[in-house]
């Protein structure tokens, strides 16, 4: 089915592996598939984080890893072959990761070849049949131009759409809640106001990219100095601070419609074990607003 393999004749479906209940591919197979290298495909995530939330990409587990290396040598009948021992745990790509990278990865190769690989994701929905995985009636068509990717993202998204997050971060995974975090602000819409009485210069480099006014409530002796929020508002100009010593617990408060309780502070996310959740409470919520607009107008 598809003309794009790689030497040792794998096609792109045998680079389809189930991992966290997703279909994922490894990054140094789309290294391969673009003609690139690895270290490429991980520095263009990197200096666009917060187009690929944790579940468009992660960094797998040392389990995880462990796991599928013992079924690609499987399937390859050997002991994975030359340039599958790496120092750093491989990052791995959903569909909509892998059509978010296309975006990024600019190349006549790699348009075509990101077509080939949607059509793969296709086939393996249609060759599981009635699966959870499969969504129906999804057609894919695309042809070469940088819109049409842009297109298939957008229907991705649309599968994401109202889902509540209630998510646990363990010791270590800080880049799987920092992520998080920034797909959570990316939401709001007109206003983001933060609640978090420790921020530092952490909030200062998530916050500079969104498109809307931010107000952020914090204690006058957390570690975000006036000079901070002087040079921050001299390039950005959307940040607005207020003080206040009452709230202990940390709220993320979307278009005053949506608020998220957040386990821990910005600046120690996901270094010991926490939970962000949504309110669902209305009084609560309302209680919540009703506070911040005191604190606003004094």
């Amino acid at each position: 089915m598809n003309e794009v393999i790689d030497k040792d004749n794998k096609t792109i479906e045998d680079m389809i592996y189930e991992i966290r209940g997703k279909q994922v591919m490894l990054d140094s197979d789309l290294a391969k598939l673009y003609c690139v290298e690895t270290k490429r495909i991980n520095e263009a995530v990197k200096n666009n984080l917060d187009k690929f939330p944790v579940r468009f990409s992660w960094f797998l587990t040392d389990n995880e890893w462990v796991f599928l290396r013992s079924k690609i040598s499987t399937l390859e009948g050997n002991l994975l072959g030359k340039g599958h021992h790496r120092k750093y745990l491989p990052r791995v790509f959903t569909e909509q990761g892998i059509a978010m990278l296309a975006t990024i990865i600019k190349s006549k190769i790699a348009i075509q070849t990101s077509i080939n690989i949607m059509d793969a994701f296709v086939a393996m929905r249609h060759y599981i049949g009635n699966s959870e995985l499969r969504i129906t009636n999804l057609e894919t068509k695309v042809i070469e131009h940088d819109s049409n990717i842009k297109l298939l993202q957008e229907s991705f998204d649309k599968l994401e759409e109202n889902k509540e997050i209630n998510e646990i971060y363990f010791n270590g995974k800080i880049y799987d809640a920092y992520s998080k975090v920034l797909d959570i602000f990316s939401n709001a819409k007109k206003e983001l106001i933060i609640i978090d009485r420790y921020a530092d210069k952490t909030i200062l480099d998530m916050i500079k990219k969104l498109n809307c006014k931010i107000i952020l409530i914090t204690s006058r002796n957390s570690k975000l100095t006036d000079l901070d929020i002087k040079k921050y508002n001299s390039s950005y100009h959307n940040l607005t601070i207020y003080y206040d010593d009452t709230y202990h617990d940390r709220y993320f408060i979307l278009d005053k419609e949506i608020i998220y309780h957040s386990g821990n502070s910005i600046n120690h996310i996901g270094y010991r074990k926490s939970s962000i959740n949504t309110l669902n409470d209305i009084s609560v919520k309302k209680s919540i607003i009703e506070d911040i607009d005191k604190i606003i107008k004094r």
